[in-house]
């Protein structure tokens, strides 16, 4: 819940911010001669920005089981599934969260992924793949590494980002777009908005868009550096190495859903645009942290 309450606060700092800028700048007072509200297209860019990634959080464990398919297991079949659902219930306990749901999915890779709304409400997946791929020890890191994910609130804070952005991205393109219809169109007394507005809007919305995705890219791939960290430390600094090594071994390509690709632990490139670090980084930074 105190991450739900910082979402909420920093959407309304957003707002408040924003406003300051353009009453100092004036563009209020620009926006005021088009006939346009600041306040009232700062809340629709707040909530259509905010909004949207609180829907996609609040709905993130409901569609993951949907695009993945993962079956969520709460009595052990096997000896397999029983030491599956101990090691995920220890490692919540020594990271001071409630435990998540368990679930397996089908596919041919070794990966795995942690979504959920909160610390408390989350659930942890692993890929078939994985499991036949991996000995214990290293199956142990990843759950690890996933379990951390959860306790670091890295869902919630990776969709505070995002809204945080989102909210940027469409109040700035909107604004630039009003700007440069207004000077196309100067002398011109006919109300509403030109062919102008309306391209300068589709254009800046992509190019903000993008640097928008960097950032949050960027973001990404730095709580996977600390979500390795917090695996070593719950199942040990050997086991995580050994687990990153494995999945650099297998070169599978990820059969996961594009919007879950940020959540799975395989991937990795040399990308201004990677949700995660290139294998060969993060365990070179595991073996330089006396963890």
């Amino acid at each position: 819940m105190k991450r739900i309450f910082l979402f909420l606060l920093t959407n309304f700092a957003v707002i408040l911010v924003l406003g300051v800028v353009c009453s100092v700048l004036g563009v209020d007072r620009f926006l005021t001669r088009q006939g346009l509200n600041l306040p009232m297209l700062l809340a629709f860019s707040a909530i259509i920005g905010m909004g949207g990634s609180f829907i996609s959080l609040a709905l993130s464990k409901w569609m993951a089981k949907r695009s993945t398919g993962a079956q969520v297991i709460t009595q052990p079949a096997s000896a397999q599934q029983a030491w599956l659902l101990a090691t995920v219930e220890r490692e919540a306990r020594a990271a001071g969260i409630g435990t998540p749901e368990f679930a397996v999915y089908e596919a041919p890779e070794p990966n795995a992924f942690a979504t959920g709304m909160s610390r408390n409400s989350a659930m942890v997946a692993v890929s078939t793949g994985l499991l036949q791929a991996m000995s214990q020890e290293e199956i142990e890191a990843v759950l690890g590494h996933e379990v951390s994910h959860i306790a670091n609130g890295d869902m919630v804070t990776l969709s505070l980002i995002q809204g945080v952005l989102n909210t940027f991205v469409i109040f700035l393109a909107r604004v630039i777009g009003y700007f440069v219809d207004g000077a196309l169109r100067r002398g011109d007394d006919r109300g509403g908005v030109g062919i102008g507005y309306y391209v300068t809007y589709m254009v800046m919305q992509l190019v903000l868009g993008v640097f928008a995705t960097m950032i949050v890219c960027a973001f990404s791939r730095w709580r996977e550096f600390h979500a390795d960290a917090g695996g070593a430390h719950l199942a040990g600094k050997r086991k995580m190495i050994a687990a990153l090594q494995r999945l650099k071994s297998s070169q599978a390509p990820s059969t996961l859903p594009q919007n879950m690709t940020a959540f799975g632990i395989a991937s990795g490139a040399r990308s201004l645009f990677a949700t995660h670090p290139p294998l060969e980084a993060r365990i070179a930074r595991l073996q330089q942290e006396g963890v």
